[in-house]
């Protein structure tokens, strides 16, 4: 296996896509750079004298905690998904496939050029009508499409997600130092921890994540996978996806929603717009468990919120979870 990163030269990226005729005649590679930051894998951009675009490859760890292990084969599922829904209405909500090599990990994908993620709401604290619907309309698209009979399982990924979202966020001595965090975090958080009812709600939802479904889920439709520019919306980073349920999606990004707005109702919107049958119930306890998951989990957000603020979150949250 090749690991590529901003530091090879380009010599290297310039003989590795000739080999593969992934370059148009007489392209030649420019630059190297950042795109931006990364949670799950290497990202580069590699600009041409022709255009730019993105170069994606998947480690054995986390790229932004690399202490923490993590699948090779999660690119194979990326290209997968893009591979399902590139011929559906919504393919113009993702970036076109370029390239693909299986014994390296890695994809070649078209460059969104300037584009931001969607986490700037959570300071703005909105999101606007347009965008949330644009959202809604392709999530629902998502969930209908129709993959073939041999999508990954992505288990190795999923278990670990589990135990980021309904494991370790609840135990009451995980390693985590919530007041490094913020002060006060660690107390405000011990309650729910000790909470055994809620626990074992949240257990129960868990092994439904764990368990196959029927439905393609992006598996980590959140404002960090979101990505505008102008006024067009993409949707990128689904290493996470499976076949599982709907309300797994719906639920994470209603809570993203909640946190950004601190608008308890939020879901009602989204059950108001999404045309697919959903258990709500099961829509809300998700939501509640991705809130309770990002403010005292290991994957904070750029939530800047006071301790009176993210008490009032964790207190809707365990309502959501309860309903």
């Amino acid at each position: 296996m090749i690991n590529f990163d901003l530091d090879s030269p380009v010599t290297e990226f310039q003989e590795y896509l000739n080999i593969r005729e992934w370059l148009l005649p007489n392209e030649k590679i420019l630059a190297v750079e950042k795109p931006g930051d990364g949670n799950m894998n290497v990202v580069i951009r590699l600009k041409t004298n022709k255009r730019s675009f993105i170069l994606k490859q998947s480690r054995p760890f986390v790229q932004k905690y690399q202490q923490i292990p993590a699948p090779l084969n999660r690119i194979a599922v990326e290209f997968q998904f893009y591979n399902t829904i590139r011929n559906n209405a919504i393919a113009k909500h993702i970036p076109e496939i370029l390239g693909y090599e299986v014994a390296d990990y890695l994809l070649l994908m078209e460059d969104l050029g300037q584009v931001e993620d969607m986490t700037q709401i959570y300071s703005t604290r909105q999101v606007h009508k347009k965008a949330l619907d644009n959202l809604i309309t392709i999530i629902t698209q998502i969930h209908t499409s129709q993959p073939s009979i041999n999508y990954p399982l992505n288990t190795e990924l999923r278990q670990l997600n589990h135990q980021h979202i309904f494991v370790l966020p609840f135990l009451e001595d995980n390693g985590f130092h919530l007041d490094e965090i913020q002060s006060g975090l660690q107390i405000l958080a011990m309650q729910y921890k000790k909470d055994k009812t809620l626990k074992e709600i949240v257990a129960t939802v868990g092994l439904q994540y764990l368990s196959q479904g029927d439905v393609l889920i992006h598996g980590d439709y959140y404002p960090g996978s979101w990505m505008t520019v102008d006024d067009s919306i993409y949707v990128i980073d689904p290493e996470f996806s499976f076949m599982g349920f709907a309300e797994f999606d719906l639920g994470v990004m209603s809570a993203h929603i909640i946190m950004a707005t601190m608008d308890p109702l939020m879901p009602d919107y989204i059950f108001g717009k999404y045309t697919g049958s959903i258990d709500k119930h099961l829509v809300k306890k998700v939501a509640g468990i991705e809130i309770i998951r990002r403010l005292v989990g290991l994957a904070q957000l750029p939530l800047n919120r006071t301790i009176d603020e993210k008490d009032y979150l964790l207190k809707q949250a365990r309502k959501l979870i309860m309903e």
